[in-house]
């Protein structure tokens, strides 16, 4: 038998959409959008028609004439993912979880007493399906990255194990776009040049991918067309933030009723700051698809690392805080590529800002 990886990346198959879909008999096997002016999540049936987050409603519409759309639920939302980390956590001790729908596990020194990791995949996703009603797709490999590009292509209610002596050929056969960072336009630079597959990028040196993409860039992706990504899962990070969010649509709304909506989102908060026994300096009020946006860059940093899009970085200039270029990402559910910097302090430029 080929030796297996021992890292698994699950991630839940259109949460939002599946949630409603679980609660709801009239919604199964029919187009699902949840949102209120911007598409938050689309199910399956509807990403079909060619609906993407966080695309607008209007636009989702024409695209899905026939599709339903419901109004987010967070609170069901958030006992949804509760429930599925419960069953992670049953599975292994060693969870670090990426958002409210996805997680990698480490399951090494469990073949004894779970079986292969391949096993414990499969009944990790028997589990969820039986303890949460969703399904959520399994990628197995043996590092971070190649585990969550297996659970990219496994999509969607899938497994896909990526044997250790077969890495290189899984992964070099696959479009550059499967790169971690790889969005449109820098698909476009590479292809431009002929450069099409994982193999191609592999074929380059690096200092040939730092001429064409910058050298934070070009680093990134020869590592990755390498499979070199030296991360362990990291256990019980702490959250950095909490927050809590409604879609108002499109429909003109009063002064009162917008201190309505207001005063109840605050509420909403309060009683999850409460609940988690955690005060806060800072509270943020978002609008539009800055919400989304702003949660997928929170989910690109790394530990006790904060990170900002370019827009911020150019607002605090000659401010206190140094930026170190973290190259272009590609953000979950997000058209185009993202310049992202780490936030660094001025007086000690080697140290993450976390506050």
């Amino acid at each position: 038998m080929a030796e297996e990886g021992t890292i698994l990346h699950a991630d839940a198959d259109s949460f939002y959409a599946s949630v409603e879909q679980r609660d709801d008999p009239a919604l199964r096997g029919r187009p699902v959008i949840v949102g209120g002016g911007v598409v938050l999540a689309a199910s399956y049936e509807a990403k079909a028609y060619g609906v993407r987050t966080p695309m607008g409603e209007t636009q989702a519409r024409r695209l899905c004439p026939h599709a339903i759309v419901v109004r987010p639920r967070m609170e069901a939302y958030s006992a949804a993912s509760t429930a599925m980390f419960e069953v992670f956590r049953d599975t292994t001790p060693l969870v670090e979880g990426l958002s409210i729908d996805e997680a990698f596990l480490d399951v090494g020194g469990l073949r004894r007493i779970a079986g292969t990791p391949s096993e414990i995949a499969a009944r990790l996703r028997g589990d969820v399906r039986e303890r949460v009603g969703i399904a959520v797709t399994v990628g197995v490999a043996r590092t971070k990255f190649l585990a969550k590009v297996a659970s990219g292509v496994a999509k969607p209610d899938g497994l896909l194990v990526v044997p250790v002596d077969g890495e290189l050929a899984f992964l070099h056969a696959l479009p550059v776009e499967r790169l971690w960072g790889v969005g449109a336009v820098t698909a476009r630079k590479l292809r431009r040049r002929s450069i099409a597959t994982v193999a191609d990028v592999a074929r380059l040196d690096e200092a040939a991918l730092e001429r064409i993409l910058g050298r934070a860039a070009g680093r990134h992706l020869h590592a990755l067309a390498h499979n070199r990504d030296p991360r362990p899962v990291v256990v019980g990070r702490r959250r950095r933030s909490i927050g809590t969010q409604r879609a108002l649509g499109r429909r003109g709304r009063s002064p009162g009723a917008l201190e309505t909506d207001l005063l109840a989102l605050v509420d909403r908060l309060s009683r999850r700051l409460r609940g988690a026994h955690r005060v806060c300096r800072t509270v943020t009020l978002r609008g539009g698809v800055a919400v989304h946006i702003a949660a997928r860059v929170m989910a690109a940093a790394g530990p006790d690392e904060v990170l900002v899009s370019r827009t911020v970085r150019d607002l605090v200039v000659g401010s206190d805080f140094a930026m170190e270029d973290r190259g272009t990402h590609s953000l979950k559910g997000v058209e185009g590529e993202w310049q992202l910097f780490a936030v660094r302090d001025v007086e000690d430029g080697s140290r993450p800002q976390t506050r």
